[in-house]
């Protein structure tokens, strides 16, 4: 401590404070104390976000930024990558969506700091979780253990993105954004499968990581028994309340992942987290000595590729401030960007404040922070954790009113500011409009073959693991085996047939017999292993039976990840005159990818050295349903400026190529429990099209019709809002001048407040209401009480304008005779934004 007080002292003597929203160029020295980290020498409140460079184009990437910044973030957490840096051992690559320097640097030249997962295990839902292919056929390698193979390799990998990092001038004390940094990651839910390795393992891990830069703190989320020179810190949905602290008292609480929603498997239902929850989580753990909240993830983005891990979709953590596409999800990105005000408002007191806790009552909680001297600061937590009863609490002598499972924000101990469960900001729903300009999709379709013997050079009495036999170059693998029989082998009665059965480790199968198609089965995330049982008709002599084992990305999570396993495991024939014949042993042939990936007929170049058939000519629709076929078609970019999406309807399982680059895989064949494809929609990123005939290309697995793939725009200009009487004024009237709270607006009163997007104006008011109306943004219906002036009042205050403002005002809907007095009061307003003078967005 006395070191670090040193540097306090020093950094006083040296530099001024920093901004709240951001950082400069100046070289600032890093530390910590029990209440924060220490910028510059100045205690700080953060206010992190999760935005994955690999998961947005390089051309996304500024807006990104510049959202979060006007989310009220002031850091932005990433991981690095390690099997996209160095896909090949000893070849690394940092162009284009790889640009990890340019993506940091863009950070910085908007004001923000920045937090660097090492890793180099990431997890992430991410294929491996970050762990190159290769790393797993280096001889007596154990992954994340104290195994000398993969300690040389992971330090190996550590210096080349820290020293990238140091010679760049990235880290804070060089000037750049970066503040903080993580070696590992959660690896307590491992740790015990590795016993004494596991802890000598730790050890290792953050000596030799504090070794490679000692600027800046080093942490390790959810480790509980973290070195002294890391900070132990939390994920979760609740770190408030689930958080026991760093494993030290020198050490800051921090949370390194609030998980906004939940990541999707194929097969899974929605996953929805409401702001209201997350906005109570925060300022439960701020107002419990937090000071460091990091949104996993802020922006998710897309797995491009074959990026995700086993079975994850496509579109990844949809349900964050930004969505998939980079556009505000509303409330959720205006509520917690309240949020992050509030407590800025409070700052001074969180940071400094003596912190002092009374229990008001059953599940009710008054949380102080005060410092009695001549600046005399204070702020205040109240707090109902009562899930179905509203409160009332009495502070200092004033009551205020405080909802169920809510916590209201008092930045003087006087004024309430902001309540996490009434959102005063705006609500938005998002749109997927069928592109007009995209034109007819005009389809082709190619059949990949089957291969035969003579392109099967890898041979092996049985069939060959999955992983190890792709090495993660494809999802896809043939296995072909052949078999002769005679009449008497075969059954005699029309209607009985011989049944096919796989046993297989995962993660699908197609299966062939004498080149027709039999059918396909799959595992799912939960289990992967499935077994494949399909009728086959057979004949004498030779039979040829080709099976393609198919992977969904590789595992990410878990203990002995090297000596994971897929693909079939046993191979038998029942329902013969003799009865179930094994021919697991049978001598297999092997070939790894399909012709189209080799001769890549997504491209331009590959695609002219095939005879792609027509569609749609002459009525003629060979190649719809079909198994394991390719289609192409050209579109033109689709009207307007926003993102893009394909609908996938009517297709099965396989992936998409737009100009040569994969959108990544579709399965919309796979349904949830609510009998819904869990995406049927796919991001095409603006950045990977032309103006003109984009080359479309999809490879189908099981069978589908491309006639019904559409393309669409996509935004949110259907806003909203939905606010009572009881809602408190929007937290922006409130400034703080001194240790003294103030109004920056001329009267501060609670009401409905709309923004469109972009420079778009308000076109049209779609539903309004002052009374009991219901539903949700997008679904808004009438209650039993309503001023019928309400929707005359709302098209008067907004349309044609990009904001407006209606007050939540008795007098103006009802005047002096309220027609429903016994019912508190709400406003809902749902409006259209537009470009002006267009009669569409």
């Amino acid at each position: 401590m006395a070191q670090r007080s040193r540097i306090l002292v020093l950094s006083l003597l040296s530099l001024l404070a920093s901004s709240v929203f951001g950082v400069d160029s100046t070289k600032k020295t890093i530390t910590y104390d029990s209440r924060s980290v220490i910028i510059g020498g100045s205690r700080e409140l953060l206010f992190s976000g999760s935005i994955h460079y690999p998961r947005s184009p390089p051309e996304m990437w500024p807006d990104l930024i510049q959202k979060a910044k006007e989310g009220g973030l002031n850091v932005i957490q990433t991981y690095v990558f390690w099997n996209l840096h160095e896909p090949v051992q000893g070849q690394f690559n940092f162009e284009g969506s790889n640009d990890i320097v340019k993506f940091i640097k863009m950070i910085g030249e908007q004001g923000l700091y920045v937090t660097l997962r090492v890793g180099p295990f990431i997890e992430a839902e991410w294929n491996a979780g970050g762990f190159p292919y290769w790393l797993r056929e280096v001889p007596n390698i154990t992954f994340r253990s104290y195994n000398e193979p993969f300690m040389y390799h992971m330090q190996r990998y550590t210096e080349k993105i820290i020293g990238m990092m140091k010679k760049e001038k990235l880290f804070a004390p060089q000037g750049g954004p970066i503040i903080l940094a993580q070696i590992e990651n959660e690896y307590n839910n491992v740790q015990l499968a590795y016993r004494d390795l596991g802890k000598k393992y730790v050890d290792w891990a953050a000596n030799m990581a504090v070794s490679l830069y000692d600027k800046i703190p080093w942490v390790m989320c959810k480790q509980k028994d973290a070195p002294q020179t890391i900070i132990s810190t939390c994920n979760g949905r609740h770190c408030g309340e689930t958080f026991a602290g760093p494993n030290g008292p020198d050490k800051p609480s921090l949370w390194t992942e609030n998980w906004t929603a939940q990541y999707r498997v194929f097969g899974d239902p929605p996953s929805q987290r409401a702001a209201e929850d997350i906005a109570f989580a925060v300022a439960l753990f701020f107002a419990r000595n937090g000071t460091l909240n990091n949104y996993y993830m802020y922006h998710g983005g897309t797995n491009f590729g074959r990026t995700s891990s086993s079975f994850v979709t496509t579109r990844y953590y949809d349900e964050a401030p930004l969505d998939e596409y980079g556009l505000r999800r509303e409330p959720k990105f205006g509520h917690l960007r309240d949020l992050h005000r509030a407590l800025r408002l409070s700052k001074k007191a969180l940071l400094w404040g003596t912190r002092s806790s009374q229990v008001v009552g059953q599940d009710l909680q008054v949380i102080t922070y005060e410092k009695l001297n001549a600046q005399n600061i204070c702020a205040a937590f109240l707090v109902n954790n009562r899930t179905t009863e509203s409160a009332t609490i009495n502070f200092r002598g004033i009551d205020y009113y405080v909802p169920a499972k809510s916590i209201s924000i008092l930045p003087d101990c006087k004024t309430v500011v902001y309540n996490t469960l009434t959102i005063v900001s705006q609500h938005n729903s998002r749109n997927f409009h069928d592109s007009s300009k995209a034109g007819v999709l005009d389809w082709e379709f190619f059949p990949e073959s089957i291969p035969s013997m003579d392109k099967l050079s890898l041979k092996s009495k049985a069939p060959l693991e999955l992983y190890s036999l792709t090495r993660d170059t494809s999802d896809y693998a043939w296995y072909h085996t052949s078999i002769n029989f005679e009449n008497r082998d075969l059954p005699m009665k029309a209607d009985v047939l011989p049944v096919l059965q796989v046993l297989s480790l995962g993660h699908a199968l197609l299966a062939f017999v004498n080149g027709e198609y039999v059918g396909f089965q799959h595992g799912n995330n939960i289990e992967k292993s499935f077994v494949f049982q399909k009728p086959i008709s057979l004949r004498p002599g030779a039979n040829e039976i080709s099976l393609l084992g198919a992977t969904v990305g590789f595992p990410n999570s878990g203990a002995y990840m090297e000596k994971r396993f897929a693909g079939p495991r046993a191979v038998t024939l029942q329902g013969l005159m003799s009865g179930t014949l094994d021919i697991t042993m049978n001598n297999w042939a092997h070939l790894v990818g399909l012709d189209g990936e080799r001769l890549q007929y997504f491209t331009e170049e590959g695609s002219s050295k095939v005879s792609w058939k027509k569609l749609n000519t002459g009525g003629n629709l060979g190649g719809v349903n079909a198994p394991l076929t390719w289609y192409k078609t050209y579109f033109d970019a689709p009207e307007g400026n926003g993102p893009v999406a394909i609908q996938m309807n009517k297709m099965a399982k396989g992936m998409v190529w737009v100009n040569g680059r994969s959108i990544g895989r579709y399965w919309v064949s796979f349904l949830s429990p609510l009998a819904q494809p869990t995406q049927s929609e796919y991001h095409i990123p603006r950045a990977f099209l032309k103006p003109t005939k984009n080359l479309l290309v999809v490879l189908e697995e099981t069978g589908g019709d491309p006639r019904e793939i559409k393309l669409l725009t996509v935004n949110r200009d259907t806003i909203c809002s939905f606010v009572t009487e009881y809602h408190p004024p929007h937290v922006k009237s409130w400034a703080r001048t001194g240790n003294q709270m103030r109004t920056v607006v001329e009267n501060v009163t609670s009401g409905a407040h709309l923004t469109c997007p972009d420079d778009k104006v308000i076109k049209e008011v779609e539903f309004a209401s002052f009374g009991d109306p219901y539903g949700v943004c997008g679904t808004y219906a009438l209650g039993k009480c309503n001023a019928p002036n309400a929707l005359s009042i709302a098209k008067r205050y907004c349309e044609g304008k990009k904001d407006c403002t209606i007050p939540m005002d008795k007098g103006l809907f009802f005047g002096a005779n309220d027609a429903c007095p016994d019912i508190a009061k709400t406003l809902a307003l749902q409006v259209r934004c537009g470009h002006p003078g267009k009669d569409s967005s």
